[in-house]
């Protein structure tokens, strides 16, 4: 992948919340700014959070035609759990709490969470 744009309603308060799990994810900040932001993964992938001009004005539903969601990997289980300790306080709410870190399988850790305009990311202890 080269890179991805999230358009979001409202860059401000959007923003802080990207922010906090690109950059747990182990994103470099390239600039955050209340007009959005751009993160880069150390593969050179890069996105960026904005609201653009061309924006219709619903929320989003990841359950229309369209990405469902972003799966991103973190290098084990203590960054995994770190991410869902602190995850309320930084505007993620956690999916699937009753079968975490499993909801995706036995075999599967992970852990899911929604944004508070209803994004939703998969975290993946993996490579």
């Amino acid at each position: 992948m080269h890179h991805f744009d999230l358009w979001v309603q409202d860059p401000a308060s959007a923003t802080p919340e990207w922010d906090w799990l690109f950059t747990g994810c182990g994103w470099a900040r390239d600039f955050a700014d209340e007009g959005g932001g751009r993160w880069v993964h150390p593969d050179g992938t890069y996105t960026f959070v904005e609201r653009s001009p061309d924006l219709i004005d619903e929320r989003h539903d990841r359950l229309r035609p369209g990405i469902n969601h972003l799966a991103f990997t973190v290098p084990d289980r203590a960054t995994l759990d770190s991410l869902r300790a602190a995850c309320e306080d930084n505007g993620w709410a956690e999916l699937y709490s009753s079968d975490y870190p499993h909801a995706g399988g036995d075999d599967h850790v992970a852990l899911y969470l929604e944004n508070s305009e209803g994004f939703e990311v998969e975290v993946v202890v993996g490579d």
